[in-house]
């Protein structure tokens, strides 16, 4: 259920300024989607990103099926902030708390989601490894 994602702080943030109408910047769109696609079926999070007045149904539909196709995962706070430095909207609103942004502290993914990570993770070790070898 979507709701269940206002137990993050910045979750709950951009949930708050997309039913307010704000324009809540790619970036922001994408994060939302990328944490909220776990909590909430396809057309709910198009009714949600269309309340964001910047973007058309169409292009909510676009963002959704982006985020799917690749099956990103949630991004870590790191990432959070390298997004929100190419654009205006915060999608952190707090930069000196670290746990801000860190959605993986506060909400519980389907275990597909962590086990993508895990193979993530040891796909670039092995891929470190073997370019450490080469040189």
């Amino acid at each position: 259920m979507i709701d269940d994602v206002r137990a993050n702080g910045m979750m709950a943030h951009l949930l708050d300024s997309l039913e307010r109408g704000e324009d809540i910047g790619h970036y922001g769109r994408l994060v939302f989607v990328m944490v909220a696609r776990h909590f909430a079926e396809r057309d709910e999070l198009v009714r949600l990103l269309t309340q964001d007045r910047s973007i058309s149904e169409a292009h909510a539909r676009e963002v959704v099926a982006q985020v799917e196709q690749a099956d990103y995962s949630p991004p870590r706070r790191d990432k959070i902030i390298d997004f929100q430095s190419r654009q205006d909207f915060p999608i952190l609103t707090n930069f000196n708390d670290p746990d801000e942004g860190n959605v993986y502290k506060d909400l519980h993914f389907p275990d597909s989601v962590y086990a993508h990570i895990g193979d993530y993770r040891e796909a670039k070790a092995r891929a470190e490894d073997l370019a450490q070898a080469r040189s």
